[in-house]
């Protein structure tokens, strides 16, 4: 018994001799992507070959640079690039009319600009604009404030 007693204080004796104290660092983030801020710069062309290594979807507009101009009419672009125009216009008095000295306000009433029907209806909160696409159907409403 006093063997035993004794073998065993001599392994913890031992084991406390030979054991070492526990050593630690800090854990630090190093983000990868330089887009995350503080990420390393060298990093940008293995992560975009990376993820275009995993892209499967074939981009259908990437082929004629994003934009259909090989079967585009010419009378439709002038059509659109018209609309576009007169709806830039439009805005630009509104805006000027209720936020600065412009060329007059808008009257109110309902417009057809192309495929576009816009009302303007004033009220007590400032103007109301409905926009509303016939071919689709869909409406957009802004509502322009007054200025105090």
């Amino acid at each position: 018994m006093f063997m035993k007693i004794w073998f065993t204080g001599f392994v913890w004796l031992l084991l406390g001799l030979l054991a070492r104290p526990a050593a630690a660092q800090d854990l630090v983030y190093e983000p990868k992507n330089p887009s995350f801020g503080g990420g390393n710069t060298f990093n940008y062309q293995w992560l975009l070959s990376s993820a275009s290594a995993q892209n499967t979807i074939e981009d259908t507009n990437a082929r004629n640079g994003g934009l259909e101009r090989e079967n585009a009419d010419p009378l439709t672009s002038f059509a659109d690039n018209l609309n576009k125009q007169l709806l830039a216009q439009l805005t630009n008095r509104f805006i000027t009319s209720q936020f600065g000295s412009g060329t007059g306000p808008v009257k109110p009433g309902s417009y057809t600009v192309g495929i576009y029907q816009i009302e303007v209806v004033p009220g007590s909160n400032g103007v109301t604009i409905k926009i509303t696409d016939s071919g689709t159907g869909n409406q957009t409403t802004v509502t322009i404030p007054n200025v105090p």
